[in-house]
């Protein structure tokens, strides 16, 4: 999921989508890809929108490289107005089978990963971590019990049960995708489609049906959404 600016990021971003930062010698698409590559995911469809060309020209030095897994890219025209949903929405094609979707801006350890590809949850997994702390308004918040998740979503409050937060990267088996394909079709035909976020199509599914999550505690990873990130995935990175 590479379709967005990263306006947040400032001048990082003026000229290139944030998953082309580069990060210990390596952008952050670089260390995603390798990351699959190395836990056996063969098969990858990259979502762009913002500056896609530079995207192509750096998925095409990795093939004359002859780096894998085999990549194809599917262009979101609406990144600009739609939010991630939309990018879901033009990728909806690959939903299906065991599929892993990955938001862009998140790098995780190969230790991690191995636990989400290993994991065999039937249908919809989130993958969550836990704070020590109070988690903050720009957090992905969740509420899971007993491995379910019960809700997510960036304004859940505090007295809201709160006791984990996505890392965004979610894998589905089994009818899992399928599902999630037909619930993102039928929110993208919402007046409010354009305007949600996916995870909020994954809350509104655990109303009705079991959503799991896998707990990743104690595991690495990092999020790039702010100037300051970036000094701390660096750091992060130094050590894999």
């Amino acid at each position: 999921m590479s379709a967005g600016q990263g306006s947040r990021l400032g001048r990082l971003t003026q000229d290139r989508p944030k998953c082309l930062i580069e990060f210990g010698g390596r952008t952050l698409l670089d260390r995603q890809l390798d990351t699959l590559a190395a836990c056996g995911v063969d098969a990858v469809v990259v979502v762009t929108g913002f500056r896609a060309d530079r995207i192509e020209e750096a998925l095409e030095r990795r093939r004359q490289a002859g780096e894998g897994p085999a990549v194809r890219t599917v262009f979101n025209p609406f990144y600009k107005v739609a939010d991630n949903t939309g990018s879901l929405y033009m990728a909806r094609e690959a939903l299906a089978g065991d599929t892993l979707v990955w938001n862009g801006d998140t790098m995780v350890s190969r230790a991690l990963m191995a636990k989400v590809v290993a994991n065999d949850r039937p249908g919809i997994c989130v993958t969550i971590d836990r704070k020590a702390e109070g988690y903050d308004a720009d957090d992905m918040k969740v509420v899971e019990e007993g491995g379910r998740l019960r809700a997510i979503g960036k304004r859940l409050a505090p007295g809201d049960g709160v006791n984990a937060e996505s890392i965004g990267l979610l894998a589905f088996r089994g009818d899992g995708a399928t599902r999630f394909r037909a619930a993102i079709e039928e929110a993208m035909q919402t007046p409010e489609g354009t305007q949600i976020w996916y995870l909020r199509v994954i809350h509104h599914l655990a109303q009705s049906s079991d959503i799991w999550t896998l707990d990743i505690a104690g595991e690495e990873w990092g999020e790039v959404d702010f100037p300051e990130d970036v000094a701390a995935a660096k750091k992060l990175v130094a050590g894999w």
